[in-house]
């Protein structure tokens, strides 16, 4: 498998990109991500790009514990007086390399859902690569809800992707392409009509607002 550092640059830089064209209005929308703008998640991800295993433990004292709170804190921090300064901190982390003390495919997981939940308020598309899709929606599987993964949201039903060979689970069907799956378990409704099968009920019903 490629190295998943390079993967996850080769995703914060397509971000980039994308964001280097928008208007001051477009920074400003809001995003998938519930009370969050686009500025916002992409501050998000300069600050995620920096947490370190030490300064993630230093963060949630700081937060007493509470997850919400410290992802907004950590937002505060990273972002920028414009989204000119926001978007030069994010190309300053392109390449970084620092994580807190999880799985390494978590790392690609926050860049592809949260460019996703970006690009799609904006009306922009990016193909992702099969490797990136596959090996985030391999983690989220089996991490749990609590951890930002999507384990329990899945669980009971049987996931199969359109277009890849790929299925997960036992249970009631839910059929759809590999990226929207990805999606739906980390907890966005938004993509719920890329999707059929006996088990969508089931799996709509599961689910809530996510960051």
């Amino acid at each position: 498998m490629t190295d998943v550092w390079e993967l996850v640059r080769d995703e914060r830089e397509a971000l980039i990109d994308d964001l280097a064209g928008l208007s001051d209005e477009q920074w400003q929308r809001p995003s998938l991500c519930g009370g969050w703008t686009v500025h916002d998640v992409a501050a998000h991800l300069v600050d995620n790009a920096r947490t370190t295993r030490v300064g993630i433990v230093v963060a949630m004292v700081r937060a007493r514990s509470d997850f919400d709170r410290q992802n907004d804190q950590g937002v505060a921090r990273a972002k920028g007086a414009s989204p000119a300064e926001t978007l030069d901190r994010l190309r300053a982390v392109a390449d970084r390399r620092t994580t807190p003390p999880a799985p390494l495919d978590s790392r690609l997981v926050e860049e592809v859902v949260h460019g996703e939940d970006v690009r799609r308020p904006l009306g922009l598309g990016r193909d992702y690569p099969d490797e990136t899709v596959h090996r985030s929606l391999a983690h989220q599987l089996r991490t749990s809800v609590a951890l930002g993964g999507g384990r329990q949201r899945a669980a009971g039903l049987r996931l199969v992707a359109t277009d890849a060979d790929l299925s997960y689970g036992d249970g009631p069907e839910v059929a759809g392409p590999a990226f929207s799956l990805l999606m739906v378990v980390s907890g966005r409704a938004q993509v719920l009509e890329d999707l059929s099968g006996s088990g969508l009920a089931q799996l709509e019903a599961g689910l809530s607002g996510s960051r």
